[in-house]
């Protein structure tokens, strides 16, 4: 492998347009060198930040280019596992967008190619990459605010397009897929610890997928209480609350977009220090940790095992809904 890791990136999705490209092509150590898309006219805006882009006309052209290291997926949900699979075995490290698989087994036929392989396959998780969500995890994880006795977790924003895949059945969409998979994971992120117990599931459906969805469940030294919902105005706050203080972040998962990341840390005595990070970019950090580590052999922050249990969370919750 040369000096730089050289990208390519499966399909012209809005998202990897206006925020993965962008982000492999800022971190250091990376270039964003192919593309693939059977529409030309989608290639024009990488290549106007990514010059010298090569575009493949599909999917299994890019795999075989020689010339690419890594491969990102933002693939609809229901493609993610195959794909991820065909770029393993297409000798490629892979980073996948969120979920990579709707049910924790299917994580191991993952798990078990990217160890025959050799290769770094992971889940685009950037959230655990951002200094603040480092930061809430060391507080709580070193007894800043005592023993964790509540998690409190709210995400939402409205979408009521029915032709965006995040609201078909078919292509895995859901606001449990889409946005629960970041107040779950970063509830066991932060405190260490897997649920063991759903206590309650309230979902509303709509065309075969949940639209808001009121989770509660048992901890080992907490209880948790979320919800989702892609049907309500854009909300977002993570609450972590001890015998000694609380924790809260105000921007927990769309940094710069929804909001400035802060972390506020309010002790027993309710004195309050917020700590603000205005300019870091988690997902050019999620590219520049994954460079890492299959340069230098740096242990990936996310391996798909937490990001199995994150999907086993998920499936627990479905389960008690029914």
């Amino acid at each position: 492998m040369s000096d730089i890791v050289r990208w390519g990136i499966l399909g012209a999705a809005n998202f990897a347009r206006d925020q993965m490209g962008p982000a492999i092509h800022a971190a250091r150590g990376a270039r964003l060198d192919a593309l693939a898309t059977s529409n030309p006219g989608k290639a024009t805006p990488f290549a106007a930040f990514a010059p010298g882009l090569r575009v493949h006309d599909t999917y299994d052209a890019l795999l075989s280019d020689p010339d690419i290291d890594v491969v990102y997926i933002p693939l609809p949900n229901s493609m993610h596992v195959e794909w991820t699979l065909r770029a393993l075995d297409a000798g490629k490290h892979v980073l996948c967008e969120k979920p990579l698989a709707t049910e924790a087994g299917a994580f191991d036929k993952v798990i078990a190619a990217r160890d025959r392989s050799g290769l770094l396959a992971a889940e685009a998780y950037m959230i655990v990459h951002h200094p603040q969500w480092q930061r809430a995890r060391t507080l709580v994880q070193t007894g800043a605010i005592g023993e964790i006795r509540s998690v409190t977790a709210m995400f939402s924003f409205h979408n009521d397009d029915m032709a965006n895949i995040r609201n078909r059945a078919e292509t895995g969409g859901g606001s449990i897929p889409d946005i629960g998979v970041y107040i779950y994971g970063s509830t066991r992120f932060v405190t260490g610890e897997e649920p063991q117990e759903i206590l309650s599931a309230d979902i509303a459906w709509d065309n075969g997928v949940d639209t808001r969805a009121h989770v509660t469940a048992r901890f080992p030294s907490f209880l948790f209480s979320g919800y989702t919902s892609t049907r309500m105005a854009p909300y977002q706050e993570m609450v972590f609350h001890g015998t000694d203080g609380i924790v809260r972040l105000t921007a927990p998962f769309n940094p710069q977009v929804y909001d400035m990341a802060q972390v506020v840390l309010q002790d027993a005595e309710q004195r309050v220090t917020i700590e603000r990070f205005p300019a870091d970019n988690h997902y050019v950090r999620q590219v520049e940790a994954f460079n890492s580590s299959i340069t230098e052999g740096t242990a990936y922050p996310c391996p798909l095992e937490f990001s199995r249990g994150t999907q086993a969370m998920i499936d627990m919750v479905y389960a008690a809904a029914k």
